[in-house]
């Protein structure tokens, strides 16, 4: 996820003694690879499954698109198919990678002791708002293992916090969360709204401003469709723009999304 008008990642280690000591604290997770130009091949692959390519970086074991989504090399190999759930004038996106809950499923969430405590009470936010759903998957916050694990992103990363999509019926392993650009204000609202979105990408939603990017992150107008994607309309959703949806790509400093009727609605579709 990403963030508007705000320092950089760097600046804002360099700003506050807190920041400082965040990102100085011991990191449970592989620093990033190297910036490697991305072939045209790769480009064409993640354009196929409907995602934009701006900005695209290299990262360990995969791509880190669309600002906060890691696009691993299982899931180019894998070259899954992708569906879209429209809502009115905007999108409540998931992937064809949903987990497995048959009757239910609860999913263990971990935050590593890397991380402020901060983000233990965001994280419990978080879970809190998916669980008053009443949804066929739920979330418990654990102190050990964990199907999700919170870990401090690498040192110098450009976006405040990253995830992937689900994997053989399995949610995404692990969010990674740069606690120095996010600083430790506003846990209940604006901080379990950055965890709450990275855990909406762990269970297969994208973002819900694909088909027009600028729409939360400001600046030029973005769509970049996809040959693979259609699209679901979803019953009983408005006509008008939702400009508050919790999946939306950027997110101003200090804002909070709780769910809305439109991302209720998305989630209670399905799950």
């Amino acid at each position: 996820m990403k963030v508007k008008n705000v320092l950089s990642a760097a600046a804002a280690c360099a700003a506050s003694v807190l920041a400082i000591s965040s990102c100085s604290k011991e990191q449970e997770t592989v620093a990033p690879a190297d910036n490697a130009k991305v072939s045209q091949a790769v480009l064409s692959q993640i354009k196929d499954m409907g995602l934009t390519t701006t900005g695209i970086q290299r990262v360990a074991g995969g791509y880190l698109v669309e600002g906060d989504i890691v696009v691993t090399d299982e899931n180019l190999a894998n070259k899954p198919s992708y569906q879209m759930m429209r809502v009115g004038g905007e999108e409540q996106y998931r992937t064809t990678n949903l987990v497995s809950v048959g009757s239910g499923r609860t999913v263990s969430v971990r935050v590593s002791t890397a991380l402020p405590s901060a983000y233990v009470t965001a994280t419990d936010e978080a879970i809190r708002r998916y669980n008053a759903q009443s949804l066929l998957i739920r979330f418990t916050r654990v102190t050990s293992g964990g199907e999700i694990v919170l870990n401090q992103a690498p040192s110098g990363s450009s976006y405040l916090a990253s995830a992937g999509f689900p994997s053989g019926g399995n949610p995404y392993y692990q969010v990674l969360v740069n606690s120095g650009a996010i600083g430790t204000a506003n846990a209940s609202t604006y901080i379990a709204t950055i965890l709450s979105h990275e855990m909406g990408h762990c269970i297969g939603f994208r973002h819900t401003d694909y088909m027009d990017r600028s729409y939360s992150c400001g600046g030029a107008y973005s769509n970049e469709g996809a040959s693979t994607v259609g699209a679901i309309l979803i019953p009983g959703t408005p006509s008008a723009a939702d400009p508050n949806s919790w999946m939306l790509a950027c997110i101003g400093s200090g804002v909070n999304r709780p769910f809305n009727t439109n991302d209720v609605t998305a989630l209670r579709y399905v799950y």
